[in-house]
């Protein structure tokens, strides 16, 4: 996909693919609305009191054009001369442009989410999970949009990513 947004019947039927395997794997994600936002400062203020635990998600490149989406708690910070190190990528990481976002996960800005792995059929995505969301009883994502929530387990979000096909990059980011 060329275009830098997503049209409302890719975006339904994406969702009805992520649904129809939830519930195939036996996840109950019952679904929250959550304001529109900006930055994870807005979210926190018109979120409320909803439960569970949120999380940022950077969709990251390396020198060589690997792709990485890190979930991580939502006030973790990254230190991008680093990181590469501590996921064996190829050199200093980098934010990659939207429009791989959506041509691979199927999101636009504002809305990824490790959910968006259901359309990357050809994983090119490398899942890196934040091991401390591991600790939480619910982990929140967006479900493919930005104007509502679902909470995951962390044991369901390791199945759905594993139902993907590849394995998650577990790394504690606290140390």
């Amino acid at each position: 996909m060329t275009e830098a947004t997503l049209s409302a019947e890719r975006t339904a039927q994406a969702r009805t693919r992520l649904f129809d395997r939830l519930t195939s794997l036996g996840i109950a994600a019952p679904i929250v609305p959550y304001p529109v936002h900006e930055t994870v400062e807005e979210g926190k203020r018109l979120r409320g009191e909803m439960a569970g635990t949120f999380t940022k998600n950077l969709l990251l490149k390396d020198k060589k054009g690997r792709l990485f989406l890190f979930s991580i708690h939502e006030d973790r910070a990254l230190d991008l001369k680093t990181l590469h190190q501590r996921i064996g990528a190829n050199g200093r990481l980098g934010f990659a442009p939207a429009e791989r976002m959506i041509e691979l996960l199927g999101v636009q800005p504002g809305a990824l989410t490790p959910l968006g792995l259901i359309n990357d059929s050809a994983g090119t995505v490398t899942a890196v999970i934040d091991a401390s969301l591991l600790e939480a009883e619910q982990v929140n994502f967006h479900p493919l949009v930005q104007e509502e929530s679902v909470g995951l387990t962390p044991a369901d979000l390791l199945s759905f990513v594993r139902s993907c096909d590849r394995e998650p990059l577990l790394v504690y980011f606290a140390e």
